[in-house]
């Protein structure tokens, strides 16, 4: 059974998760990819103002596809997260406390989940589609000019997810390979 979970995250909430455990997200995300985590990590050093404010938020790592008529947005399904490892420790220490995408995270990445209280979700690859249902509504905040790329704020209503790496330092992803490993 999948658990509802309300954003932004508390840290009551985080308390509850576990690796494997599945999620259905309602209240608000944000979308950012390389290009935007870039920037926001500029921003941040040169002490610039951000995008949106970190603390509590939860950003999913995709590019949305243009949404059809009469829809808040297209098909939009999770992007390989490691291509923000070098950003998400800095986000995490500015209070990001959720992360969506596919794929594996850097020991640097899970450290800072640990250290400043964080989780990583994983959203079903090439299932961009049936993602974009629990998407109500999409707006872009800052970037336009990158395009799909840009930070947008949306609101989801059980959107569905897998905790992957807990607070605890739990992995999935190494709790699965453990557990089919022939000694």
């Amino acid at each position: 059974m999948a658990k509802k979970i309300m954003l932004p995250l508390t840290d009551e909430t985080l308390k509850d998760l576990k690796a494997g455990d599945e999620v259905l997200l309602t209240g608000v995300i944000y979308v950012a990819r390389d290009a935007a985590h870039k920037r926001i990590v500029e921003a941040l050093d040169q002490g610039k103002p951000l995008p949106f404010d970190f603390r509590g938020q939860t950003i999913f790592f995709t590019g949305p596809c243009p949404a059809r008529p009469g829809q808040p947005i297209g098909p939009t399904g999770p992007t390989t997260s490691g291509r923000m490892d070098s950003y998400s420790p800095r986000l995490i220490a500015e209070g990001l406390r959720g992360m969506i995408g596919k794929g594996m995270r850097s020991q640097a990445v899970k450290e800072a989940m640990k250290k400043y209280r964080a989780v990583y979700f994983a959203a079903i690859g090439g299932a961009g589609a049936l993602i974009s249902k629990s998407i109500k509504k999409s707006e872009v905040i800052a970037y336009e000019e990158l395009g799909a790329e840009a930070v947008r704020r949306l609101e989801v209503e059980d959107f569905p997810a897998t905790v992957i790496n807990d607070i605890y330092g739990g992995d999935l992803y190494q709790e699965g390979k453990a557990k089919y490993r022939i000694a």
